[in-house]
């Protein structure tokens, strides 16, 4: 039982160290950009929103 779990974890090191890692700078930069794209859409779901409301309160109030 004990090899079965240790060959796996022995498994698991030999291909954590395959993994090529990105350099430090261009996951900073990634990094960025996921913030700079969330703060973008943000801003435009936010004017979306006050359109769409202010228009339906339009709507709504020539109804009455």
């Amino acid at each position: 039982m004990f090899s079965v779990i240790f060959r796996f974890l022995r498994q698991v090191r030999q291909e954590f160290n395959k993994i090529t890692w990105m350099p430090k700078k261009q996951v900073a930069m990634s990094t960025l950009m996921v913030f700079v794209m969330i703060v973008i859409t943000s801003i435009y779901f936010f004017s979306l929103d006050g359109l769409l409301s202010a228009v339906v309160s339009f709507l709504l109030k020539l109804g009455v």
